[in-house]
Order: structure tokens, then sequence, then C-alpha cells
């Protein structure tokens, strides 16, 4: 069994962001392949990136951040991972708020899919994990199809929504699950209620649910 030690040595921190119930995992967005072509581009889902700002610009965010992507291409980071989430959602706590922690993961709350091996280790998790609820949000569109077309397979336990590239714009046709983000219009499918809920998703699970097609944001 590989410890705690060494496995954040290896894969970097957990993230424990406070809109979340569950777990997180963030790499810098500066690595984001087509968000970052996408960020120069006015209107773009991408143009007013929260990762960009706020919190994500401390020196420690960052430098963990940094961490994390570099431990991507370890061939020890899919253990690693496994070995951190299993132990922190096997206690069920926060350790920062000490509150209970939801059987629920966010993939990059922070950046993207860096390259097809990654999309690999991210299902090799998942599997790993089947008591585990996983979602990942991606503008990598081209990148998730050629997986699947290859014979890449989807855990059942993972959630993939495939982002759509500008506000008030139609959710992405080439994958099942979906999600938009929304300023002027209504959205499109399921709204996230976040907004009415102090930016936090309480009680609501949505984007981890596969049978919801879309899920639209407002631009934030």
């Amino acid at each position: 069994m590989m410890t705690i030690k060494a496995a954040n040595a290896i894969a970097g921190s957990l993230g424990y962001p406070s809109k979340m119930p569950g777990t997180a995992y963030g790499i810098p967005a500066q690595a984001c392949i087509t968000g970052s072509k996408l960020a120069k581009v006015p209107g773009s889902t991408c143009a007013s990136c929260y990762a960009m700002r706020g919190n994500y610009i401390f020196r420690d965010v960052k430098k963990s951040q940094a961490t994390r992507l570099a431990g991507i291409t370890s061939p020890d980071w899919v253990e690693a991972m496994v070995t951190l989430l299993t132990a922190v959602h096997t206690k069920g706590i926060n350790p920062k708020t000490k509150q209970p922690l939801d059987k629920v993961h966010r993939w990059h709350d922070s950046g993207d899919l860096q390259s097809r091996d990654h999309l690999a280790k991210i299902c090799a998790v998942a599997r790993a994990t089947p008591w585990l609820r996983h979602w990942l949000p991606t503008r990598e569109g081209m990148l998730l199809k050629g997986f699947v077309r290859d014979g890449g397979e989807i855990p059942a336990n993972l959630v993939i929504r495939l982002s759509a590239t500008m506000v008030d714009g139609a959710a992405p046709t080439a994958w099942p699950q979906t999600s938009t983000v929304h300023d002027k219009s209504d959205g499109v499918g399921e709204r996230c209620g976040a907004p009415l809920r102090d930016n936090k998703c309480g009680p609501c699970r949505l984007c981890w649910d596969a049978a919801v097609a879309n899920v639209s944001y407002h631009i934030h």
C-alpha cells in the first residue's frame, strides 16, 4: 500500500472547494489546450476564466497546481490518486471544514485534460473507486471522441460533460452529457442552482448525474 506522504509527493494534494460537497483536483488553467485559445476569444466561456483570478493566483495554490500537473506523467499517478481519494472518503470528513464529505469528486475545478493518456488514467482511477461518483468537465472534444473511437471505455461512475465554447451558445452535440454557460439567455436544460444557495452545490448533484443531458451555469 502506498503511504499518504508518498501519494502526495506524486499526485499533489486533493482540493476542497467551498462550493463543492466532495473533493476536487485542479491543475493550472494556463495549461489548458483548447481553453488557452478560447481565453483570447471575446464571448467565449473561457474569456473570463475564474481559475485565472481570485484564490487561484495565490502562490501556494499555483505551487500545488504545478505539482499536480507534473505528477500526471508519473507511472504511479493512478495508485497515488486512488490512495488519496480512498483515505479521505473513508473518513468522510472534510479536513478543512470538519464537515461531512459526500462521496463525489470533481476533476479539474481548474485546468483540463492534457492527453489521451491523462484521460485513460482518470478512467483507471474511477474504476478503482467504484463507490465514488466522478465528474469531469472538458472542452477537449476531439481528444475525448478519439479516445472512445480507439476503444477507450468510460466507467459508469464517471460523468464527462463536454463544455460549450461560447456564452449563451448551444450545447455541444458530439457527446451525450454536456454543459453550457448562460448570461442573457435562460440557459439550456437544467440550470445550476448554486447562485440561489450562496454559490454552493448544497443537496444538488446534477453535474454527477449521467441522466441529466445538460447543466447550464450562470456566467461567473
